[in-house]
C-alpha cells in the first residue's frame, strides 16, 4: 500500500512538473517580476554608456516589482557580434539585444518563433516617432521583427590642425589632391590616414572601399557584381592607402582599437567613422575634436557623396508569455522616447531613426552639427560593402585586404577573392 502511494505521488510529481519547468522558462509568468536580459555593447569606454545605464535604471525604478532590464555587458563589438550570430543560429535569442542590420542579422527574421514582432505597436501612435521611411527599412514581408534606432553616417574626419601642419590648405576634392596631400603630411611627421584590415569587418578600410566605390560607381555601385572594374579601381586606391607609408605600420592586422588610437593620439590626419565617436573623441581626446572637420571623402566620376546606413536596431527573443511581451514593448518604446533619444544623442553625438525637437538656444555638439551638414550637403548617400553582404563575405573583405596591402595580391585578385566567398 505504501509502494502505490509513493507511486502516486511520483506520478503527480512528474505530471506537475513540465508545467513547473515551463513557467520557469518564461512561458508563464503569473504575477513575478520580469526580467529581461539585455547583452550590449553600449557599455564600457562606448560614448552611448553612461546615458543608457541611466535609462535602465530609470526605467527599473518606474516598473520596480513588475518589470526589470539586466544588462550583460559585452564591451567587445566584434566578439558581440560573432556571439550573437552564432546563438540566433542556434535559436538560442536574448530577451532584447541590439543588432548591425544586415542581410545576415535580417535572415533571422525568416526564423520561425525567433524574434518578436513589433508591426500591430508600430501601427499606432509609437510607429509616429520615427523618421520617415525607418520603419519601412526594418520591415520584411510585413514583419518589424526590430526596431530602428541608431543610424549611421560616415564622412571623412580631417585633423586640420595636422592639415594645416603639413601645408595642406583644404579637404582633398580628388584622389590626385588626396595622395599630393599625403605626401606633404608624411614630409611633417604625422600619418595620412587610420586603416585596418582586423576585427570582423575591417572597420575603417570597409568604410574607405565604401567612399571610392560610391565616388567612382554613383549611387547603383552595389548593383553591380563585386567584379567589376568599378571595384577594382576603388582595390587600386585602397591599395594606394596602404603603401608608401600612407598608414601606420600596424594597420595589416589592427583592429578598431588601433585605426582609432592613432586618430584619437594625434598621429593621423584622416580617419573614418560615425557620429557615436564623438563623445569618445571630445572626452578622451579635446585638442584632437577641436582640430577636428567633418568632410565629404575624395571624389572621382562621382563627387559629395557620403556613406549611410541604419546602424543599429533593437530587438527582442520571441515570446508567447503576453505579460514578458508586454515588458518588451514597454522597454522598447522607453528607449525610443524622443526625449530620451535625445539625451543619448546629445551625450554621445550619435545620430538616431527616431525624432526629437531641439528647443531655441540648445546647444548641440558641434561635430554633431558638422555630421548634419554633412549629410544635407551630400550629392547622394549611399550604403557601404557591410550592409550589402553577409557576415562570412564581409570577414573575407578583411582577409584579402591583407593579402593586397602585403603585396601577396593584386586588386584583380582581391575582389575575386571577395567573388569566390560570396559564390
Amino acid at each position: 500500500m505504501r509502494t502505490k502511494r509513493i507511486i502516486l505521488i511520483l506520478a503527480l510529481v512528474l505530471f506537475a512538473l513540465p508545467g513547473m519547468i515551463w513557467a520557469a522558462g518564461g512561458q508563464e509568468t503569473g504575477d513575478q517580476e520580469i526580467v529581461l536580459k539585455w547583452p550590449t555593447i553600449w557599455v564600457g569606454e562606448d560614448s552611448k554608456a553612461a546615458t543608457v545605464a541611466a535609462l535602465v535604471d530609470e526605467f527599473n525604478e518606474m516598473y520596480a516589482g513588475k518589470y526589470q532590464v539586466v544588462i550583460e555587458a559585452n564591451p567587445d563589438y566584434d566578439a558581440y557580434r560573432n556571439k550573437l550570430n552564432s546563438q540566433i543560429a542556434a535559436g538560442v535569442v536574448p530577451d532584447l539585444f541590439v543588432f548591425n542590420p544586415d542581410p545576415t542579422s535580417f535572415s533571422f527574421y525568416e526564423g520561425k518563433d525567433l524574434l518578436m514582432d513589433f508591426s500591430a505597436e508600430l501601427a499606432g501612435d509609437w510607429g509616429d516617432n520615427f523618421v520617415s521611411g525607418s520603419i519601412e527599412g526594418a520591415t520584411i514581408k510585413g514583419e518589424t521583427k526590430s526596431v530602428p534606432f541608431e543610424v549611421g553616417y560616415t564622412p571623412v574626419w580631417y585633423n586640420m590642425d595636422i592639415m594645416e601642419a603639413a601645408g595642406v590648405k583644404s579637404i582633398p576634392a580628388t584622389y590626385d589632391e588626396f595622395f599630393a596631400a599625403a605626401e606633404k603630411i608624411k614630409a611633417a611627421g604625422f600619418i595620412p590616414t587610420s586603416q585596418m584590415t582586423g576585427g570582423t569587418n575591417a572597420w575603417t578600410s570597409m568604410l574607405w572601399f565604401s567612399h571610392i566605390a560610391a565616388s567612382l560607381g554613383g549611387p547603383k555601385v552595389w548593383d553591380k557584381p563585386i567584379t567589376d572594374p568599378v571595384f577594382v579601381q576603388a582595390a587600386e586606391i585602397l591599395q594606394m592607402m596602404y603603401a608608401d607609408g600612407n598608414t601606420s605600420k600596424d594597420a595589416v592586422g589592427g583592429d578598431a582599437g588601433v585605426a582609432g588610437g592613432h586618430f584619437l593620439a594625434g598621429r593621423s590626419a584622416m580617419f573614418i567613422n560615425g557620429p557615436w565617436y564623438i563623445g569618445r573623441v571630445r572626452s578622451d581626446a579635446p585638442d584632437v575634436y577641436a582640430a577636428t572637420k567633418i568632410g565629404p571623402a575624395p571624389g572621382a566620376a562621382f563627387s559629395g557623396a557620403q556613406i549611410g546606413f541604419p546602424q543599429t536596431n533593437l530587438a527582442a527573443g520571441y515570446t508567447d508569455d503576453p505579460r514578458k511581451k508586454e515588458a518588451v514593448v514597454a522597454f522598447m518604446r522607453w528607449m525610443t522616447k524622443p526625449e530620451n533619444v535625445k539625451a543619448i544623442a546629445f551625450d554621445s553625438g550619435a545620430m538616431f531613426a527616431v525624432k526629437y525637437s531641439v528647443a531655441a538656444g540648445e546647444k548641440v555638439d558641434q561635430l554633431q552639427a558638422q555630421f548634419m551638414n554633412a549629410v544635407n550637403d551630400a550629392s547622394f548617400v549611399n550604403s557601404h560593402f557591410q550592409f550589402n553582404f553577409t557576415t562570412d563575405v564581409v570577414a573575407e573583405f578583411g582577409q584579402a585586404l591583407a593579402k593586397m596591402a602585403l603585396g601577396r595580391a593584386t586588386p584583380e585578385e582581391f575582389v575575386q577573392q571577395i567573388a569566390d566567398k560570396i559564390r
